[in-house]
């Protein structure tokens, strides 16, 4: 299987076309074949030993369903899925079949196509939690397309709203046998990641590589080549991972952004000295790849 980053991968057939199709989405929605996955909050349905994502039929969920809180999110193992919004000041339903868990302390625990299911369906929910309002005029937006937009009812408006996706870059920056980490003083102790921000309006993908890793670490960086890259539903950003070559060598803490930056070997990394990234993170992969791979040329 191809080596995906936690909560990534195509597992799921989006089908979007069939989101505008208010008949199929009607007839798919009371089908024997249709699963739900239930999000509590902003925390998802997680069972068994080893953990696994739990959905559900129709009869179980329907005391929770209503006109406004259904988002079809395509077929998963051929069958039609869809997330339903329950209220975190709901009691806790379900525990009979499981408990509502942090994706983000679990996702490493659970099969990778179960792992994007749920965290696609808990990226949706929280969209929709926080988008209630037409952000032009401040009319009330419902949902559309089986809830993967919304829209303003004010028929003088009529605005199309789109889930909200915040592109952020982290990059493993190096130069020959060392590569540069930071942490932030609220981390645990000793824990140690890659360099990380949003892009900013009007900028290029390498461009911020080379901006936040100047800002944070007085560090310039030459060459910028991609690796890979992350949904992240905390909650809604898209990690955008680069490996780049350091033409510098001096930190400087510019901005406060970290407590510290130090430059790390490969035996410094393979040590219990720094605390590498959370294995749910791609900064962990970036880590391990550039230690499993020696150059990163």
């Amino acid at each position: 299987m191809e080596n995906y980053n936690v909560f990534a991968g195509a597992f799921v057939d989006r089908s979007g076309e069939r989101r505008k199709d208010p008949d199929w989405l009607n007839k798919a929605v009371v089908s024997k074949d249709a699963r739900f996955v239930p999000v509590w909050g902003d925390r998802c349905l997680i069972g068994g030993d080893p953990p696994h994502a739990v959905w559900l039929k129709r009869p179980q969920i329907e005391p929770y369903i209503d006109e406004h809180n259904l988002i079809f999110l395509g077929l998963f193992r051929n069958k039609p899925a869809f997330a339903v919004a329950i209220g975190g000041d709901q009691p806790q339903p379900f525990a009979e079949l499981g408990s509502f868990e942090s994706l983000r302390f679990l996702g490493t625990r659970l099969p990778l196509d179960e792992a994007n299911l749920v965290a696609h369906a808990r990226a949706l929910v929280v969209w929709h939690a926080s988008q209630s309002f037409c952000p032009l005029c401040g009319s009330v937006a419902l949902p559309e397309a089986g809830g993967n937009t919304q829209r303003c009812t004010n028929t003088n408006c009529g605005r199309e709203l789109f889930p909200r996706t915040d592109p952020a870059i982290i990059v493993l920056v190096h130069k020959e046998d060392r590569c540069l980490l930071g942490r932030q003083q609220n981390w645990p102790e000793h824990r140690y990641s890659t360099i990380a921000g949003f892009v900013e309006p009007g900028e290029s993908l390498e461009d911020s590589v080379r901006r936040e890793v100047f800002e944070e670490t007085n560090i310039r960086v030459g060459a910028v080549r991609y690796h890979s890259s992350q949904p992240w539903p905390f909650p809604s950003a898209l990690m955008l991972g680069f490996m780049a070559e350091a033409s510098s060598t001096d930190i400087v803490l510019n901005d406060g952004e970290l407590e510290d930056a130090r430059w790390f070997t490969r035996e410094d990394l393979r040590s219990e000295f720094p605390k590498l990234p959370f294995r749910i993170s791609i900064a962990r992969r970036l880590v391990e790849d550039w230690i499993t791979l020696g150059s990163a040329d």
